[in-house]
């Protein structure tokens, strides 16, 4: 034990160096010679390399390096590199003794003298072989995922920085959003949310979520580069390092607007089937009732004449509120009966205009003083065939709910168009051309499920005795029995709008009014007087719009294109007829101006003397003194 400790004892410390390098095996490490050649090798030179020492000793250390790399001069670059720079550290092939090759980490170091003088050189070589074959394989496996990323072009897949910001962009990215990679690499992805959402906060809550479950799902509305949107299905994973650390998020969008809109029209449609099923289940039935219940009523109205004719002596007051009821169920029964478009029509061609247009002043009355009732009738309207009467009577129940429902006062406004539909644009009707009349309020409006039944008889939102509910059934079955559609487009607190659609008259490819239709502005304060008035008028084919005061003549004139003042002399309530004459013939000298009156024209004229400027007629007056006074007024 004591000889073996004197031995290690008597090795001085440069053997002790030698034999430390000589014994390890995982590095080349040797000496060479200031012109390179090589004068001292170790285990580890001679496993790498395939040399024993004796073959290598004073060969140059250029035999170590491939052909290329020789002739191109690389081993000299490499001694005169660590010469000048104090050191040469490279990677490359190197050749082994039996000419195979092995991927090595070189470091050259020079070796100097105390007095600076060069030695020679340290060379330090490790086979690395393995570690390329690992890198160079995970290389060109993050290769080929990036061309697989960049390939896809349905799927907008890229990265985030733990902040939200853009990292990276392929192709699938750039078709689906616009951006360039240059464009939107740096920028936060809250660029592709809607104002509302980022206004909520959601990018930031999307990555909130990542971050706590490990992934964000969810589907919704993103904007392109140009400011359209689309629908997106969007997953956000979180992305870990190996200690945990959060470094970012990978993100994979997909364009879904044209599944969504496919979606969305399927379940409109469905809806549409399911309504028109229901509708039309529900008009069978109440068909069926009203039928048996007119034949019951039948039998009752028969039995009442049969008593009456007999002379018995029933009381006559219970008798005649039994008639009264009959003819209210009778009433209910042809309610009933348009809602399931079974009552007999009189179908004509008409002009929609003109059809408003006469019946405007019933309209007007319809409403009280605290809405405002506008009109607006499109030029050259395409005629329809339609029961003027069923119509007229359908136009008042949309004007009738729509004064319910504003009962504060408010806006209701009758308009017409001509209209070109595409195919499944509006549900139940052919694409082609048809006549739509609006019917505007801007009353409580409905909410989604009120509207989805308001044509169901019976069904009404209103107070008890105040509504039978059937008031836009018959609207919805007349509409239906002639042929078009009737729409409604409301929202709780936003007003009701119910749009009819109905066909143009077949064969019509200019519009229906080719004649010009003159319109004339009845003044009248007498409601039944003015309902005469109008009757002629119209009989004549004037179009007629109606006013009940001086003053609300004057808003029309200032509104409508007026052909015709005729307007009664008397009137209460501030300007009489004379002055509204005058008005008229002062600022709007196209108009024909009739007076009416029933006082005799020597009477007036002691009152009025600028009668003798207008055209008059005196009451009560009949279609041929209307016709006169339009002669002389020209």
């Amino acid at each position: 034990m004591n000889k073996r400790i004197h031995v290690k004892q008597d090795l001085t410390e440069e053997q002790r160096f030698q034999y430390l390098i000589s014994g390890i095996r995982d590095y080349a490490i040797y000496m060479l010679d200031p012109e390179g050649h090589v004068s001292s090798w170790n285990s580890g030179a001679r496993r790498f390399k395939g040399y024993e020492a004796p073959e290598i000793l004073g060969e140059h250390f250029s035999r170590f390096y491939t052909p290329e790399d020789r002739a191109s001069g690389l081993p000299a670059r490499a001694l005169a590199t660590a010469l000048a720079e104090g050191k040469y550290e490279a990677e490359g092939w190197r050749v082994r003794q039996d000419g195979t090759r092995f991927w090595a980490s070189v470091i050259i170091d020079p070796i100097h003298d105390e007095h600076g003088n060069l030695l020679g050189y340290a060379k330090i070589t490790r086979d690395i072989t393995e570690r390329k074959k690992a890198q160079d394989a995970l290389r060109a496996s993050e290769e080929r995922f990036r061309l697989l990323v960049q390939g896809v072009s349905d799927y907008a897949i890229f990265m985030l920085s733990p902040e939200g910001v853009v990292s990276n962009w392929n192709s699938g990215a750039e078709r689906i959003k616009g951006y360039s990679e240059q464009e939107i690499v740096g920028r936060h992805f809250s660029s592709f949310y809607t104002p509302e959402d980022r206004e909520s906060g959601l990018p930031a809550r999307a990555l909130g979520t990542a971050v706590k479950d490990g992934r964000y799902e969810a589907e919704g509305w993103r904007m392109r580069k140009d400011g359209t949107r689309f629908w997106a299905h969007v997953i956000i994973d979180a992305i870990h390092d190996e200690e945990g650390e959060l470094i970012g998020f990978a993100k994979v969008t997909r364009d879904l607007t044209e599944k969504k809109a496919a979606a969305d029209a399927l379940a409109e449609a469905n809806a549409a089937l399911f309504q028109a099923q229901k509708m039309e289940s529900i008009g069978q039935l109440t068909g069926g009732i009203a039928h048996d219940f007119n034949n019951l009523l039948s039998v009752l109205a028969s039995g009442l004449e049969v008593l009456t004719l007999r002379g018995s002596g029933g009381d006559a007051k219970t008798l005649d509120s039994m008639r009264r009821a009959i003819d209210r169920g009778a009433t209910l029964t042809q309610q009933l009966l348009a809602f399931a478009r079974q009552q007999p029509l009189q179908p004509e061609t008409h002009s929609v205009n003109r059809l408003v247009s006469g019946f405007e002043s019933v309209l007007r009355r319809a409403v009280n003083a605290a809405i405002d009732f506008e009109v607006h009738l499109a030029p050259e309207i395409r005629a329809t065939v339609i029961d003027s009467a069923r119509f007229e009577s359908a136009l008042l129940n949309l004007v009738v709910n729509a004064r319910d429902a504003m009962p504060e006062g408010g806006r209701l406004c009758i308009a017409t168009e001509n209209v070109e539909l595409a195919e499944r644009e509006v549900n139940g009707l052919a694409p082609g051309r048809y006549v739509k009349v609006t019917v505007t309020d801007t009353g409580t409006g409905m909410s989604p499920e009120t509207a989805e039944r308001a044509f169901e008889p019976f069904y009404t939102t209103k107070e008890v005795g105040k509504g039978t509910g059937l008031g836009l059934s018959q609207v919805y079955g007349f509409i239906k029995q002639s042929g078009g559609e009737v729409k409604i487009r409301t929202a709780p607190g936003e007003g009701t709008a119910i749009a009819i659609y109905l066909p143009a008259a077949p064969g019509q490819d200019l519009p229906a009014q080719q004649e010009i239709t003159e319109t004339v502005l009845i003044v009248e304060d007498e409601p039944d007087l003015m309902d005469v008035a109008s009757a002629l008028y119209i009989s004549m084919g004037y179009q007629v719009l109606t006013a009940s005061s001086g003053q609300e003549a004057l808003a029309l004139l200032q509104s409508r294109d007026i052909d015709i003042l005729f307007t009664d002399v008397i009137m209460p309530h501030g300007m009489n007829g004379v002055e509204l004459a005058a008005h008229t013939r002062e600022h709007y000298p196209d108009v024909k101006i009739i007076l009416a009156s029933g006082y005799p024209l020597p009477a007036l004229k002691l009152e009025h003397a600028n009668l003798n400027d207008f055209a008059f007629v005196n009451k009560p007056y009949r279609l041929s003194d209307l016709a006169r006074a339009l002669r002389s007024a020209a």
